[in-house]
């Protein structure tokens, strides 16, 4: 078995972000990237809204520049997938990939969270392509166009808003008669023009040339079928958190998110760190992941410490 100070499992902007302050620290981390090497990051294109690149940034580019980042400060990152933990005492136990077992004096989770999808062969051919679950990253590229938003929620109304700012006219596709929103919210949409609601509809199937998303093919419940045009379209029906693994131990609210202590990473097992979507069901962006994986890798730091 081997002994690390400090494992850190997610290779996303948060894991990679504790990785960096936590090997300036001297805590000689070892991050294994997990199943999505990047996060949810890579599933987008060009990220708009990451401080310091004026003009975007790749995806995928940004997050090999934070991995190089983590490992020029002496990071030892791998690749590898938590698949069994125990986390009744210290040191805590992780198994990567079911075989190799780590014993760490301090853990970091930093796994993230999935966004819910419908499943739809179309929709996986379109990510990154027109299919987006993230409004706030994408939405600038649809100025002016047409989309559609799947949900009813307030997750939902809140896309559709920020959206109908930025596009042309938004759909609300919506398998109910009702929103499920909250009162306050529904009337924000309602109020909003340019956002029609479909209701009663699910999506059959992304419509797209080869190269994007040109729109969508939906089923109403009496079996009417019809299509609509849309440049770009967003799934609003929630975030799944990685967090399986260690809900035996730590803390998790309603939806499986990690519950940490105020405003630090702490988790109610001492030693053990939540950073990232993985603990974070309300901003879910690049920027705040990141900022909570230096927070993790402070709260780490003082810890190791303290021991």
């Amino acid at each position: 078995m081997e002994s690390v100070r400090c494992l850190i499992l997610g290779g996303g902007p948060a894991g990679f972000t504790a990785a960096i302050y936590a090997s300036r620290a001297n805590l000689s981390p070892v991050l294994y990237e997990g199943i999505q090497p990047g996060g949810q990051l890579t599933t987008t294109t060009i990220v708009e809204n990451f401080p310091g690149f004026p003009g975007g940034v790749d995806a995928n580019n940004l997050m090999d520049q934070m991995r190089e980042q983590a490992k020029s400060f002496g990071a030892d990152v791998r690749s590898g997938v938590a698949t069994a933990v125990d986390l009744s005492g210290r040191p805590f136990k992780v198994v990567i990939d079911g075989e190799k077992e780590i014993a760490a004096d301090a853990l970091i989770i930093a796994t993230g969270a999935t966004a819910r999808y419908l499943g739809l062969p179309s929709e996986e051919k379109y990510k990154g392509a027109g299919v987006s679950a993230c409004a706030t990253c994408d939405g600038f590229f649809y100025r002016k166009r047409t989309v559609a938003v799947v949900g009813g929620g307030d997750t939902a109304c809140e896309e559709a808003i920020y959206l109908a700012s930025l596009a042309k006219k938004v759909y609300m596709i919506v398998r109910r008669d009702v929103l499920r929103a909250s009162k306050a919210m529904q009337e924000k949409v309602f109020a909003t023009e340019n956002i029609e609601i479909l209701w009663n509809c699910n999506t059959q199937e992304v419509l797209g040339d080869g190269f994007g998303v040109t729109g969508a093919r939906l089923v109403r419940k009496d079996g009417t079928v019809f299509d609509i045009d849309i440049d770009g379209f967003f799934l609003a029906i929630g975030h799944h958190p990685n967090s399986e693994l260690f809900a035996p131990w730590v803390e998790t609210d309603a939806a499986g998110y990690i519950v940490t202590e105020g405003k630090s990473a702490r988790t109610r097992v001492a030693g053990v760190f939540a950073a990232g979507d993985v603990q974070d069901p309300t901003y879910r962006q690049a920027i705040t992941a990141a900022a909570s994986g230096c927070v993790a890798a402070r709260d780490a730091e003082k810890f190791l410490l303290e021991i």
